[in-house]
C-alpha cells in the first residue's frame, strides 16, 4: 500500500523510528486492551479553509475563519478518499468546516466531491446540509449525509426539519450528529460548526427520540475533539449505557484507551474515530491494512 507523504517526512523515517523501538507491526483490535470485534476505527476527511485538516474543534470560529490547527495536509482529499477505499475502511465522514458564506465553502465542496468520486459509497458527508441539497451530496457518491443545525435550528430540535430531510433522502440515509459540549454539568447538543449551545441536552430520552429517525448517530466530544488527550469519560458513559442505534465517537482519543472494553458492551456496533492520530493526518497511529488494524508509534517521535 502506497502511504505518500505523511508527517514525517515519509513513511520510511516512520518505519525505522517503529523498528528503533520494537513495536509491533499489527497490534489487533479484539485482543489489546479490550478493543471489542464489535467496534471498528472510522476514518475522516475533514475540511477547512479549502484544505485537509486536524483542528482543535473547540477553536473553530467563523470570524476570519481561524481554527487552531494541529495538522495541514499538502496532499487532497481524494488522496484520503483512495488511501481509505484501499484500506477497506468504510463509514468514514467529510466534513466541511466552513460556513455557507464564507469564501472557501467552494473550494471545500470542490474537495469534498473529489474524496466522494474517489470512494463512492464509502464516505458520509457533513456540513451545511439541508433538505434542499442534501441529495445533491448523495447523488455525488456520499452513502449518508450527516445533519446538526439543519434539525436543531435556533436552539430547539425541528420536528418539521427532520421529516423534509427524510422524505428529501429516506432515514437510510440520515446520520444525526449530536455532537455537545458541557455546561453546568449537563451535555448540551451544539451547532454551526460547534459554536453554538442549543437548549437540547443529550441524554437518553433524546437518543430514544430520535433512534427510529436516521440510520445512525455521530457524537464528537467537542472540547476533546482534536487534543488527544483522552476522550470525554463522563460523555462515553452516558452513550455506553443506552442500548440502540449504532453510533460513532469522536473526540480525544489517546493511546488505545480502557474505556473501549464498557462501551463495546453496548447493544449495537460502537464505531471511533481517531483522525488526529493517525500519521497520515499528523499523528502516532499506521493503518495497516484491510483488517482495521493500526501500528502505533511512540508518541515520543
Amino acid at each position: 500500500m502506497q502511504y505518500g507523504s505523511f508527517s514525517y517526512n515519509s513513511l520510511l523515517l516512520a518505519e525505522k523510528k517503529r523498528q528503533a523501538v520494537n513495536l509491533p507491526r499489527e497490534i489487533s483490535t479484539v485482543h489489546y486492551k479490550g478493543w471489542s470485534s464489535r467496534m471498528k476505527f472510522r476514518p475522516c476527511i475533514d475540511i477547512h479553509n479549502g484544505k485537509v485538516k486536524q483542528i482543535v474543534g473547540g477553536s473553530l470560529t467563523d470570524q476570519g475563519d481561524q481554527a487552531e490547527t494541529n495538522f495541514s495536509s499538502e496532499l487532497d482529499a481524494a488522496y484520503y478518499a483512495k488511501l481509505y477505499r484501499k484500506d477497506g475502511l468504510e463509514g468514514g465522514h467529510v466534513i466541511l468546516l466552513n460556513a455557507k458564506d464564507s469564501p472557501y465553502y467552494e473550494p471545500n465542496r470542490k474537495q469534498a466531491f473529489s474524496a466522494l468520486r474517489e470512494y463512492p459509497g464509502g464516505l458520509q458527508l457533513g456540513g451545511g446540509i439541508t433538505a434542499e441539497n442534501a441529495g445533491v451530496f448523495l447523488d455525488a457518491g456520499a452513502s449518508h449525509v450527516i445533519v446538526t443545525s439543519y434539525v436543531f435550528q435556533n436552539g430547539t430540535f425541528q420536528r418539521d426539519h427532520l421529516e423534509k430531510l427524510k422524505r428529501a433522502v429516506g432515514r437510510e440515509h440520515i446520520v444525526l450528529d449530536l455532537s455537545c459540549r458541557k455546561r453546568g454539568g449537563e451535555y448540551y447538543i451544539v451547532t454551526n460548526r460547534w459554536q453554538t449551545f442549543t437548549k437540547v441536552k443529550l441524554n437518553q430520552e433524546i437518543l430514544e427520540m430520535l433512534a427510529g429517525e436516521c440510520d445512525e448517530f455521530l457524537i464528537h466530544g467537542v472540547d476533546a475533539e482534536g487534543r488527544s488527550a483522552g476522550v470525554e469519560e463522563e460523555l462515553v458513559s452516558l452513550l455506553a449505557s443506552w442500548n440502540g442505534t449504532k453510533m460513532t465517537y469522536a473526540g480525544g482519543p489517546a493511546a488505545w484507551p480502557s474505556w473501549t472494553s464498557s462501551a463495546a458492551s453496548a447493544g449495537e456496533p460502537w464505531h471511533l474515530h481517531a483522525g488526529a492520530r493517525w500519521i497520515c493526518l499528523g499523528g502516532t497511529f499506521l493503518i495497516t491494512g484491510s483488517s482495521h488494524t493500526l501500528d502505533r508509534m511512540s508518541s515520543a517521535m
